[in-house]
């Protein structure tokens, strides 16, 4: 969870919310939230190559997932069963800022970035809650509703993945 001055906590549990996001994040007191970017995610082999051993949780995303983020594999309007929630992916690129660049470095940053690269969704993708619902680490991430795409492939149950040994983030 993304705290006040720019700490984070990284609970083993979470609420995910359809008017409030992640509960305790502090996406609800934004002064205008943006719907499309309410919850972050991307998969955690991807954020733990950027952070090269330093703990994930200091990229700010509310989910570290074992999930193929490809625009291929989850296009805006995919459905998605995390934990006992309902989430859709939105059509809002994930793509990082300044703050992400200042904590994994402007290379990474680049890389994430670079247009040949953007289908790759290597930054991750944005949900909004569709059904509120509680997820726990290790809880399945399953895809539940794809639209029509051009590459075709099984979807399999994914795990959600922790961020760190859950000690509270820094």
């Amino acid at each position: 969870l993304r705290l006040p001055g720019e700490k984070r906590r990284c609970p083993g549990r979470i609420t995910l919310d359809v008017e409030q996001g992640a509960i305790g994040d502090r996406w609800a007191s934004g002064r205008l939230p943006d719907v499309l970017a309410q919850i972050t995610v991307m998969r955690a082999d991807v954020a733990m190559l950027m952070c090269d051993g330093a703990d994930i949780a200091v990229l700010g995303d509310n989910l570290f997932v074992s999930l193929e983020t490809s625009a291929s594999a989850l296009p805006p309007g995919t459905r998605l069963r995390v934990g006992l929630a309902i989430c859709e992916v939105t059509k809002k690129p994930h793509t990082g800022c300044s703050k992400f660049s200042a904590r994994v470095g402007p290379d990474a940053w680049a890389i994430a970035k670079r247009a040949d690269w953007q289908p790759m969704q290597l930054r991750g993708v944005h949900l909004r809650v569709l059904t509120s619902g509680q997820v726990c680490e290790g809880d399945q991430v399953i895809v539940e509703f794809r639209p029509e795409r051009s590459v075709t492939s099984a979807a399999e149950p994914m795990v959600a993945e922790p961020s760190e040994t859950g000690e509270p983030g820094q």
